[in-house]
């Protein structure tokens, strides 16, 4: 399989589908189009009818959406964890999945993701702080049911860490105070070496876009 990704500093969307495939151990290799680029469309539509990453390529077949390349992976690896095992923690998961997948507008606007930057207290609008507390109580939520089966959202790995991955960055560019459930949370996913491998790859990129770099 071949993923399509945009750049690792700025992409969110592209972090979710990579970071799930790199932790569960998914043999896969991964084409980097730069994103804003006059170049960048013509590009992507090479790729996907929708001209956005990230775009999954499995031999003939195109899979697009972050959502869509989580769900086709989980049926073409039924003996990998992707969704939680149990069937009411895996409903769960589906659901959170698609809330922040449809959702927290606000949060995307005013704190995009830049895993280069530090902005401490930026972006905290009303709509923003919401979107937060909503997410804090997701995070919560979560732990408090799965807590003792591992230390990710439902235990064990799955979907729903690599759906939050571009917000576990978010709030620690932007320095966001949680919970201290929501705090562990976030130092777990920190220390997982697959999102540790992607910041790297971030943290080496020197193109900016100026779109998503609003406070420098």
């Amino acid at each position: 399989m071949k993923l399509v990704i945009g750049n690792k500093n700025y992409s969110s969307w592209s972090l979710r589908p990579w970071l799930l495939m790199r932790a569960l151990d998914l043999p896969f290799e991964e084409e980097l189009v730069p994103l804003y680029r006059e170049d960048s469309k013509s590009r992507l539509l090479q790729h996907a009818p929708s001209g956005r990453v990230p775009v999954l390529h499995d031999g003939e077949l195109v899979v697009w959406d972050s959502l869509a390349i989580i769900e086709y992976l989980a049926e073409q690896y039924p003996g990998v964890a992707v969704w939680p095992r149990d069937t009411e923690a895996r409903a769960h998961a589906r659901s959170v999945c698609a809330e922040m997948h449809s959702g927290f507008t606000a949060l995307r606007s005013h704190m995009p993701m830049n895993c280069r930057a530090s902005h401490p207290g930026k972006g905290q609008t009303p709509a923003v702080l919401a979107d937060i507390a909503r997410i804090d109580e997701i995070w919560e939520d979560c732990r408090r049911r799965h807590g003792l089966e591992g230390p990710y959202l439902f235990g064990e790995f799955s979907a729903a860490d690599a759906f939050f991955a571009p917000v576990v960055t978010r709030f620690v560019t932007y320095q966001v105070p949680l919970s201290e459930v929501s705090d562990e949370y976030v130092e777990t996913m920190r220390s997982l070496p697959a999102l540790q491998e992607w910041y790297t790859a971030a943290l080496q990129e020197t193109e900016r876009i100026e779109a998503s770099e609003p406070y420098a």
